[in-house]
């Protein structure tokens, strides 16, 4: 999917939410409850993100054949399912390399891969580019979606030590960057959290020299620049501008990044981490109904739900009352996400408990790369309960007419005296999706 046609997905979504009933709404007065939610998300998914569509039999002179076998199986979703790929090639042996590697692949259709400046360029001039084109490679040869993340940020982890002390020298060195991966990458990574974390500057959180370049420019600035570089360096590319801030803050800061009216964004990032407890249905969709208002696309961008409880300072690992916890509120999570119509991607962080952010137990496998219970749960989810795979037979007027979720399929026709028939297609929110085949003797 390009940019232009991700665009009109994402305008197609906040119209829906525009034009959604009652519960879609936010109200100050009103506070939509965690049970409605949840009880109404399998109206809702069916609703936005299912389309009708028909499939046409005829034969070699153009005539209609009844009665004709029509087989609909999915093969991937229009959704954007995944996870940061921090693990890829570090995994400690080649078993549990290759368990990572295939339940990554099983259940996702999206990652998250790492450019942080610090770590990605420890010697100025020398970044590591070999290790993410490695990465790059597999990821195309399973049609899993890439993103990078982050290109431009504060914290230490985006401001290298080698940095000098101009501020402008640095803006120039931050903006060269941008601009070289982004066109290096371009074709094989369309989409970049540009910028993260920005809202926070004021408050003088991290003390680096791209903090202080931050501070000098003002939010606004330190935003708006690197997404008009990276822009230009790739102009069919999504750009998101990432937080883990949700308060007024960043709402609006977000509405400050335009130029002349538009905006320099396609994508409204939201991190999730939820070390300290589970956000309840109704906060995420709060969240999502208030940012959807800036008439994006919202990506919830770094997801974390533990299945270990924190001992003093730590960490401990992962329980089997925690994995059931786990398991149980990130199907909540994911429900109540997918059902909302602005959303177009979650990305967990990270896929296992093995060298996971802040030594936490909050991957999707263990330590030794065996499944947790939210893994399963998913897997029943993304491809079962929201997966497409149907069959039927043609009328007399040659039509077989489903419903399936937005995404690539595989059809197949069988009909009397002719060659099996497949075609791949994609299923689009706001097309007619009619295909016609035309059978051969």
């Amino acid at each position: 999917m390009n940019r232009r046609e991700f665009l009109r997905t994402g305008t197609s979504a906040a119209a829906l939410l525009v034009a959604a009933p009652a519960w879609c709404a936010e109200s100050p007065k009103q506070t939509i409850g965690d049970a409605e939610i949840l009880g109404e998300s399998r109206r809702r998914i069916e609703q936005h993100r299912k389309g009708e569509g028909s499939i046409t039999v005829l034969n070699p002179k153009g005539r209609p054949v009844a009665g004709a076998k029509v087989t609909v199986e999915q093969l991937r979703h229009d959704f954007l399912f995944g996870c940061n790929l921090f693990g890829f090639g570090r995994c400690g042996d080649r078993e549990r390399e290759e368990k990572y590697r295939g339940h990554f692949s099983a259940l996702l259709n999206y990652c998250t891969l790492g450019f942080y400046w610090a770590s990605y360029e420890p010697e100025r001039g020398k970044p590591n580019y070999e290790y993410t084109d490695g990465v790059v490679e597999w990821t195309r040869s399973r049609r899993i979606r890439c993103k990078g993340h982050p290109l431009v940020w504060d914290h230490p982890a985006g401001s290298p030590r080698w940095l000098p002390d101009d501020l402008q020298q640095i803006q120039e060195l931050s903006n060269a960057r941008v601009r070289e991966i982004v066109s290096r990458f371009k074709g094989r990574i369309d989409v970049w959290d540009v910028v993260n974390e920005a809202t926070h500057l004021p408050d003088k959180v991290n003390t680096t020299k791209m903090a202080e370049l931050g501070l000098s420019l003002g939010p606004a600035r330190f935003v708006s620049e690197p997404l008009k570089v990276a822009r230009a360096a790739h102009p069919q590319a999504l750009l998101v501008v990432n937080d883990y801030r949700t308060d007024p803050h960043y709402y609006e800061l977000l509405k400050k990044v335009g130029e002349q009216g538009k905006s320099l964004f396609d994508i409204i990032g939201i991190q999730s981490h939820m070390h300290g407890g589970v956000w309840p249905p109704h906060h995420t969709w709060e969240i999502c109904d208030r940012y959807s208002k800036l008439g994006r696309p919202i990506h919830f961008t770094e997801t974390t739900i533990v299945s270990g409880p924190r001992k003093n300072s730590a960490w401990a690992d992962t329980t089997p009352e925690g994995e059931a916890r786990q398991a149980e509120h990130v199907v909540d999570f994911y429900r109540t996400l997918f059902a909302h119509p602005a959303v177009q991607a979650i990305t967990w962080w990270d896929f296992s408990d093995y060298h996971a952010w802040q030594g936490a137990a909050a991957g999707f496998l263990r330590k030794d790369m065996s499944p947790k219970p939210v893994y399963e749960r998913l897997m029943s989810l993304i491809k079962g309960e929201w997966w497409t795979r149907t069959e039927g037979r043609t009328g007399p007027l040659g039509n077989f007419t489903t419903r399936a979720f937005y995404g690539a399929h595989r059809i197949t026709v069988e009909a009397p005296s002719s060659p099996l028939a497949t075609r791949e297609v994609n299923w689009r929110r706001g097309q007619p999706n009619h295909f016609v085949f035309r059978m051969q003797v």
